[in-house]
């Protein structure tokens, strides 16, 4: 399995041979470490209807026949789009995808598609977790803490934990590690911090508070366009 970061919150996931794009935020990303042109996915996971997540989800899709999954709203925006393969779900369902199992947990965000100042389609924010033989990750999308993680930690034991630590839109380096103790995954990686100045961050602050925890976790500090495997 190898987990690539991409910058912001969109990662290129392989696991058994599928490639699986989250988020893919690459046009207008100073931090983006490929351009859409650059990534032929299998499967495009897109946790929310933000420009900084669903990003260039449609056009991808367009371009290369992959698969789109979101919450209800999203992937029927997305079809309206042009669009031809979409995987709908929905809050706590599983689906199998390329043979992947691919379940959708709880955000706490917001979500809105807007276009010129309209919102065009809502939906909630989503996480996913991702398994397959060789491994699972768990991308939280945009979040605050809550206690949801527990549960997801408990029931789908995610490996590799891919968490925001950005605050003001999201949980920042303090909760981002609380968070780590209530999934307990193996291994966690920082995301969705330094793009833009409101949401710069030290990810080695949170790597310090996760280890004021006293937790057994690794903490994986990448920069755009490297890679974890396991």
């Amino acid at each position: 399995m190898r987990v690539t970061w991409l910058g912001h919150a969109a990662f290129e996931v392989e696991i058994d041979g599928v490639n699986v794009l989250i988020d893919p935020f690459l046009s207008g990303n100073p931090k983006a470490a490929k351009s859409p042109d650059e990534v032929d996915p299998d499967l495009v996971l897109v946790t929310h209807g933000h420009g900084d997540h669903l990003g260039d989800a449609v056009e991808i899709c367009k371009r290369t026949g992959a698969t789109l999954v979101g919450i209800y709203e999203i992937a029927m925006y997305a079809k309206g789009q042009g669009v031809e393969n979409v995987e709908e779900m929905n809050i706590g369902g599983t689906i199998e995808v390329e043979g992947l199992r691919i379940i959708q947990v709880p955000a706490w965000h917001s979500s809105e598609i807007v276009e010129d100042g309209e919102i065009v389609a809502g939906g909630t924010p989503v996480g996913y977790v991702v398994s397959g033989e060789e491994g699972s990750v768990y991308h939280a999308g945009d979040t605050g803490l809550s206690m949801d993680m527990k549960l997801i930690g408990e029931l789908y034991e995610p490996e590799v934990a891919l968490l925001p630590i950005g605050s003001r839109f999201t949980m920042g380096p303090k909760e981002a590690a609380k968070a780590v103790e209530l999934i307990e995954p193996e291994v966690v990686i920082p995301m969705h911090y330094g793009t833009f100045p409101p949401i710069d961050q030290d990810p080695e602050e949170f790597e310090r508070e996760v280890k004021e925890l006293g937790l057994d976790v690794e903490v994986v500090i990448l920069e755009p366009g490297e890679s974890y495997e396991r």
